[in-house]
This record gives structure tokens, C-alpha cells and sequence, in this order.
């Protein structure tokens, strides 16, 4: 039982990963109508501007300690962050070891730029091509932005270290009367919430602003609106931009999870659309909740218990429920009548 409920919440925080990419996959579906294969390539980008703040914040000059001698009695040069120096060794040192949440607000900007060139410059051409046409321009695009990341980069992992009071687990057991220790790692429970917070301020933003309500009727007659005078395209182009910064603050907060690696976009797209499929097709709840449903049933089957029953469960389970899914329920779990039946 400790078993199933730690793969329970190890599935948690996989699926908030599949649900926030899922959500922006969706955004952009949804309004757009574009299969945009390069968002997984905007997750992986976010996680890697955890990496540029934490290499700007650590970038340091030389200075003379005179507290430290070498074997001659002479000062020794030593290197200082540049903010230890304007702001003090505390503050500094504070400021560099929470660098992946102030990566947020690096990443905001710089996510919602990339989303902004992204659609104005290329997926525009799209629009009304056929969907073929898109997954093969989008996907040449992650393929481009992956080796751009891999050129300055470099091909191995880097890792990216959370918070040092984040860092440690919580014990789940004495909440839920449980006899054996029930260890999570605090940063996991810090993404769970991270990610709940996204998603509900999105769906608050579609629901309860002017904006989002335009949004959601261009959604479901684009004509109509546009016929009302109000200018869709554009806000359809914010929200393409809102869908590249979801999906790189996914990729900013699951840094220190995963360490950023110019293939993790690739790695989470696939099972992104597999998430977005089972959902249904330009629904944004059923994104949501198939991210969540196949991340917990990932986890499960990666347990050995399981694994020992049917060999490399693991690596097909997230498939073999999308086929089930789909052959009970064509459109998804939430699909919309006439979403790509075209």
C-alpha cells in the first residue's frame, strides 16, 4: 500500500508536467487550429533559462582575499559572484540559490517573445494548410531550436539544483496513520502546487475576463466573432504567446526535477500529444485531467511488482490506455463533436 501511494505521488508531479504541456498544446489547437509539434521544444527552452539565470547570477570577478595566503604568505585571488558584490555575501549567495523560481521571471518575457516571433513568422503561413503541413514545419522547428540549445549548451545534462530549504522530504506517514515512513521530496510537492496554480490562473483568465471570454467564443465560432468586429487574430496570436510561456514555466519549475537536457522537449512531446488525444481535442479540462490520469498510471507501472507481471509495462502503458480510451471514446474523454472529423 506505502508503495502504490508513493508512485500515486511520484504520478503527480510526471502528470502536472503532462497537463501543463498538454494545456498549452491545447490553447494553441484550440484557438489556432495549428498541431504545433514544436511546444515540447518551448518546454525544454524554459528549462533552460533556469540554467542562463543561474550562469548569469554565478558569473564572477577576481579579487584579492586578504584573509587567505598561499604557501608563500601572499593574498590569494579568488572569484566572487558579481552580486555578492553589489549586494553582500548573504543576500548574494540567497539571491543565486533561489535562481530557479527567479527564473520565472526571467522566463515570462523571454517565453512569451519566442511565442510572439514564433506564430508572426512562421505558423501564421499555416493556418490553412493542412494539418500534415503543420506537424512537419513545427517539428523541423523543434528539431532546429533543440540543436540551436545543443550547440550552446552542450549534449549533456546540467544540473539545476532547487532551493536549499526546498531541498529534503516531507513524510507523508504521520497524516495518513501509516506505520512505515512515506518520504517525498519537498521541490515535487513545490512543482504539484506550482502547476495547480498555472492551471487554475489560465482557466480563471478564460472564464472571468473580457479577454478570455472573447477568446473562448472565437474558439468556438471564429467567424462569427470576426463578423462583431473584433480583431481575433490578434488575440488569438497573445494567446499562442500565453500557451509558449505556460509551457515554459512548466519546463523552468521542472528543472531541478530533471536536469535540463536539449532532448527533454522531445521526450515530453510525444507523450504530450498522446495526453492531448485521450483528452479530447481542443478541450482544455479533458488536457488537463488526461495529464493527471496517465502521469499516476505511468508511475504505477513502473513498479517492479507490475513490471514483473508484464515485462516493460512501463514503457507502452501510457499507449495501451490512449487505444482503449479511444476505441471506447473516439473524440477523447472530453472531445468536442466535429474537432479534426473533418
Amino acid at each position: 500500500m506505502d508503495a502504490v501511494l508513493l508512485q500515486i505521488l511520484n504520478g503527480l508531479d510526471k502528470g502536472s508536467a503532462y497537463a501543463l504541456i498538454a494545456l498549452g498544446l491545447t490553447l494553441i489547437f484550440g484557438t489556432l487550429g495549428v498541431v504545433n509539434f514544436a511546444h515540447g521544444a518551448l518546454f525544454m527552452i524554459g528549462a533552460f533559462c533556469s540554467v542562463t539565470l543561474q550562469r548569469l547570477l554565478t558569473l564572477s570577478v577576481e579579487t584579492i582575499d586578504e584573509t587567505q595566503k598561499d604557501f608563500l604568505g601572499n593574498p590569494l585571488k579568488v572569484k566572487t559572484p558579481y552580486v555578492e558584490n553589489w549586494f553582500g555575501p548573504e543576500v548574494g549567495a540567497s539571491i543565486i540559490d533561489w535562481s530557479v523560481p527567479l527564473a520565472i521571471l526571467f522566463a515570462i518575457p523571454v517565453m512569451l517573445f519566442i511565442g510572439f516571433v514564433m506564430e508572426r513568422g512562421l505558423i501564421k503561413h499555416f493556418y490553412k494548410r493542412p494539418h500534415a503541413d503543420q506537424i512537419l514545419v513545427t517539428f523541423g522547428l523543434a528539431i532546429v531550436l533543440q540543436e540551436v540549445v545543443k550547440y550552446f549548451y552542450g549534449a549533456n545534462p546540467i544540473p539545476t539544483p532547487a532551493p536549499e530549504v526546498f531541498k529534503g522530504s516531507f513524510d507523508f506517514a504521520p497524516l495518513l496513520g501509516l506505520d512505515t515512513s512515506l518520504a517525498y521530496p519537498y521541490w515535487r510537492l513545490v512543482y504539484f502546487g506550482f502547476s495547480t496554480v498555472i492551471i487554475a490562473a489560465v482557466f480563471a483568465f478564460l472564464q472571468f475576463t473580457t479577454f478570455g471570454m472573447v477568446v473562448r467564443a472565437g474558439m468556438a465560432d471564429r467567424e462569427t466573432v470576426g463578423l462583431l468586429g473584433i480583431d481575433i487574430d490578434r488575440r488569438f496570436t497573445i494567446m499562442f504567446g500565453i500557451a509558449a510561456a505556460v509551457a515554459g514555466l512548466a519546463g523552468v519549475m521542472y528543472a531541478p526535477i530533471n536536469s535540463p537536457n536539449y532532448h527533454m522537449g522531445m521526450d515530453f512531446l510525444v507523450l504530450s500529444f498522446v495526453v492531448v488525444v485521450v483528452g479530447g481535442m481542443g478541450s482544455l479540462p479533458g488536457a488537463v485531467l488526461a495529464g493527471f490520469l496517465l502521469g499516476i498510471l505511468e508511475s504505477l507501472a513502473s513498479m517492479n511488482e507490475i513490471k514483473s507481471i508484464i515485462y516493460g509495462i512501463d514503457q507502452i502503458i501510457i499507449y495501451v490506455v490512449a487505444i482503449v480510451i479511444l476505441l471506447v471514446r473516439p473524440r477523447g474523454l472530453m472531445g468536442r463533436r466535429g474537432v479534426m472529423e473533418e
